[in-house]
């Protein structure tokens, strides 16, 4: 699996991952179609990391820092699905910790 390139998941959100180099190692950005930011949203940076997998079935994460909008920061890890006659999906999970004004708050500070 390529993840070079521009991705989009079922809410609308895009994914444009810049390169990927001979260790696995990418940058690139996300453009999140969904927020509960009071800022108007805008392209975050992502840097990943992908397990490079001779059948194409690679396994893959990536941290995204919403600094221009949010006081939060994403994680995503994921596996792409890569078939012979078919296109390459991506099936991946999220946490999302926002920031919170205390410790005694820190249960409600990831999703």
């Amino acid at each position: 699996c390529n993840l070079t390139g521009w991705w989009e998941n079922d809410l609308g959100s895009r994914m444009l991952v810049s390169m990927v180099d001979n260790q696995g190692n990418f940058s690139g950005q996300y453009h999140t179609a969904v927020s509960s930011a009071q800022k108007p949203i805008e392209p975050s940076p992502l840097v990943g990391s992908q397990h490079l997998d001779e059948d194409g079935q690679c396994t893959f994460g990536f941290t995204v820092n919403w600094k221009k909008f949010s006081d939060s920061t994403a994680v995503f890890v994921g596996q792409c699905f890569a078939a012979d006659s078919e296109e390459e999906v991506l099936q991946t999970s999220w946490l999302l910790r926002e920031k919170v004004d205390s410790q005694s708050s820190d249960w409600k500070a990831t999703r």
